[in-house]
């Protein structure tokens, strides 16, 4: 089986037998027909992935990973708040009349900030650090803006990443690392789907900045299963397992700004029956 899938299922049947629910709890998220929407939930689960080794999708079921991607690039690279920029529907729920889903997101990695050398955005700090000075402790973003969460249709839940370089014995290149930080994570809809998100990122920022893939750490705060989601995972994870899929970038490209999901290949995905109209809880 994949990395992806071990993780996938230890921590699956962790929440399972020792987590904690909510059931009867005043929460916030609900059903579409309005309904509480209850969780087993898990607090500071750590996850990591060595992507030196594979790139961490699961294969228990399918994750699209070029429309993973293509959301990524849509906070990180257009960094646009506006549904219209986006391929997918997901963000749909969350979005005005324009399409717009608020100071949310891509609009916080688009603010300038003034430094020492100059207004950069989040993104173009990491990058001007990344490759200026690589070994720098304070290399990170964050898009959790209290002065702003009034203004934002949705409070981020991936809301961190810290990038940290390492260099390996014998390899002429260094390598990048990075910890993605989230607040709570709908582990059956959304966890394979920012692990891929964010794995791609650490590909990319690697090869702009002419380094090589390291660990991606994934940190979740209140990782969770929500009830109508119970059956559903407790089916997947006895399913079959499948090797990783080998996914590469295009080794042309060297700007950040110039990656498209086209310049990602990926190899030899297979993977178990796609798990149709799950349930999302608002």
């Amino acid at each position: 089986m994949s990395y992806a899938d071990q993780v996938f299922i230890s921590m699956c049947e962790d929440i399972l037998e020792n987590g904690t629910s909510t059931e009867g709890e005043k929460v916030r998220p609900h059903w579409p027909d309005g309904e509480p929407a209850y969780t087993i939930k898990q607090f500071g689960v750590v996850n990591r992935y060595d992507l030196s080794k594979e790139f961490p999708a699961l294969t228990l079921r399918k994750t699209y990973i070029k429309s993973a991607i293509d959301e990524l690039l849509w906070i990180w690279q257009k960094k646009s708040n506006n549904v219209n920029d986006l391929k997918s529907h997901i963000w749909d729920e969350w979005a005005d009349e324009d399409g717009s889903i608020g100071k949310a997101y891509g609009y916080q990695m688009g603010v300038k900030h003034q430094y020492k050398e100059g207004m950069m955005d989040q993104v173009d700090r990491v990058i001007y650090d990344l490759k200026h000075n690589p070994y720098s402790r304070r290399i990170m973003t964050n898009i959790y803006v209290h002065q702003d969460l009034h203004e934002m249709n949705l409070y981020p839940c991936a809301y961190s990443v810290t990038f940290n370089v390492t260099k390996k014995p014998g390899h002429d290149k260094l390598t990048l690392n990075a910890i993605l930080n989230q607040r709570s994570q709908d582990i059956l809809a959304a966890n394979n789907w920012n692990v891929v998100q964010y794995a791609a990122l650490v590909y990319m920022m690697a090869q702009v900045c002419d380094m090589e893939p390291g660990e991606l750490v994934h940190v979740i705060a209140d990782a969770h299963i929500y009830d109508r989601h119970i059956p559903i995972i407790k089916e997947m994870i006895k399913r079959e397992t499948y090797p990783a899929p080998k996914v590469t970038l295009n080794p042309e490209v060297k700007d950040f700004y110039e990656f498209t999901t086209d310049d990602f290949k990926i190899e030899d995905y297979q993977a178990g029956e796609q798990i149709k109209d799950i349930p999302i809880a608002i």
